[in-house]
C-alpha cells in the first residue's frame, strides 16, 4: 500500500468519467491512474502500487467481469468495486459471486463521486480486515506446526530418556541378581531378591513408555505380563511356574502403574515365600475394572492365615505395599472367605481422595 496516498485504479473505457473520478478523488486524497481496457488495467495491477479497482463493466475487448476473474487471479490482488452504467441486478450478483467487494451504478447526474469513494473506502476497509484475519491464521497455524514440531521432539526425548532409565534399572536388577546367585546367606539372598523385584517393577514401566504411542499411560495388562515374566525368570527352580495373570485392558498413569507394579512384585514374593513352604502352588493375579473403580487382588491357595510367622521377617515388605497403596489412594483388604491368602485391592482409575486401609502380611 502507497505511504501517502492510497492509489485508485480507475478501469473504464470512458475518458471523460475517467478524468472527473480523477478530479473528484484527488481532491479526496487518493492517487488516481487510469486504464482505459482490461489488458491495461491488468498490466498496470502487475506492476505494484494499486491499492483499489475501480472496474466497468462495459468495455471492448475483455468486458469488466473477465477482467475481474483476471484480476482475482493475480496473487494478493487489490479489492474491486464493479461500475457499470446497466441496471440489471443480474451483473450485479454475478460479479459480487465473482469475487467483487461492492458494487455501484453509474449515475452521472447524481452522487456518483461521493458513491464512490464510500465504495472505495468500504472495500478498502474488508481488504484490510480480510489481511488482518487471513494473517492471523497464518500465525495461528504456524503457532500450530511450531507446537507440533517442539511437542514431536518432546516425545522423542522422553522416548530416549525412558529407554535410558529402562535399561539402567535393568542393569541394576541383573547385578542385584548375581549378587542374589553369588550369596551363601538365605537372608542376604533373599533381601537381594526383593529389591530386584522392586527395580524391575520401576524398570517395567520405563520399558512400556519406550514402546508406547502415548507417553501419558502404561497398558497394565501389557505391564503386568511383562512383570510377571521377569518374575518367573528370576525365580529359582519352578517356584513360579504356576503364576498366572487375568488383566483387563486397562490405561493408566505412568506414577501409579509403578505402584501398581510394586505390589504386585510384594504380594507374589510375599505368597512365594509363605504360602507354599515345601512345593510351588498356583498364584494369581488379577486385574478388573468396572467404570472408574478398579480392583487388583493377589491370592494363592496355600497355609493362608495358618502360616506361622517368620523370625527372621522384617516387615518390609508389608509397609512397602501400605506405602504403595497410600499413594494409590487404595482401600486394601484380606479376603476373610479366600481358603489361602488373597489381598485386594480397589482404587480410582485417577487420583482420588479414598479412606486406606493397611493390611497385615507375613513378610
Amino acid at each position: 500500500m502507497s505511504i501517502d496516498k492510497p492509489c485508485l485504479l480507475y478501469i473504464d473505457d470512458d475518458n471523460a468519467l475517467a478524468r472527473l473520478v480523477d478530479r473528484g478523488l484527488s481532491r479526496l486524497g487518493f492517487d488516481v491512474v487510469h486504464a482505459d481496457s482490461g489488458d491495461d488495467g491488468i498490466a498496470r495491477i502487475k506492476a505494484g502500487g494499486v491499492d483499489v479497482v475501480a472496474l466497468d463493466q462495459y468495455m471492448p475487448g475483455a468486458d469488466g467481469l473477465e477482467t475481474l476473474e483476471r484480476i482475482l487471479a493475480i496473487p494478493n490482488p487489490p479489492p474491486v468495486v464493479f461500475v457499470t452504467a446497466s441496471q440489471d441486478s443480474q451483473i450485479a450478483v454475478t460479479a459480487l459471486k465473482a469475487g467483487a467487494d461492492d458494487y455501484l451504478v453509474k449515475d452521472l447526474h447524481g452522487d456518483f463521486i461521493p458513491l464512490l469513494h464510500v465504495a472505495i473506502e468500504s472495500a478498502m476497509r474488508q481488504a484490510q480486515i480480510r489481511k488482518a484475519r487471513d494473517d492471523a491464521e497464518a500465525e495461528v497455524h504456524a503457532s500450530r506446526d511450531r507446537y507440533a514440531a517442539l511437542a514431536a521432539e518432546r516425545e522423542v526425548l522422553l522416548r530416549e530418556v525412558n529407554h535410558r532409565v529402562g535399561n539402567s534399572l535393568q542393569i541394576i536388577a541383573s547385578l542385584l541378581h548375581l549378587q542374589a546367585n553369588s550369596s551363601d546367606d538365605d537372608d542376604v539372598k533373599a533381601a537381594l531378591s526383593n529389591a530386584m523385584g522392586r527395580v524391575a517393577a520401576v524398570a517395567q514401566v520405563h520399558r512400556r513408555l519406550y514402546t508406547s504411542h502415548d507417553l501419558n499411560s502404561v497398558l497394565l495388562n501389557q505391564y503386568l505380563e511383562a512383570l510377571l515374566e521377569d518374575l518367573r525368570r528370576s525365580a529359582e527352580g519352578n517356584r513360579m511356574s504356576r503364576l498366572t495373570l487375568t488383566a483387563e485392558s486397562i490405561e493408566i498413569d505412568p506414577d501409579r502403574a509403578v505402584a501398581i507394579g510394586i505390589i504386585v512384585n510384594e504380594l507374589v514374593m510375599n505368597a512365594v515365600k509363605y504360602a507354599y513352604p515345601d512345593n510351588p502352588g498356583p498364584i494369581h493375579v488379577q486385574l478388573i475394572g468396572s467404570g472408574d473403580e478398579l480392583q487388583l487382588s493377589v491370592a494363592d491357595d496355600g497355609v493362608g492365615l495358618h502360616a506361622k510367622a517368620d523370625p527372621r521377617s522384617t516387615g518390609m515388605g508389608q509397609r512397602i505395599v501400605n506405602a504403595m497403596a497410600s499413594k494409590l489412594n487404595a482401600s486394601a483388604e484380606r479376603d476373610p472367605d479366600h481358603s489361602g491368602t488373597r489381598i485386594v485391592l480397589r482404587f480410582q482409575r485417577r487420583n482420588e481422595p479414598v479412606v486406606t486401609k493397611g493390611i497385615s502380611a507375613a513378610d
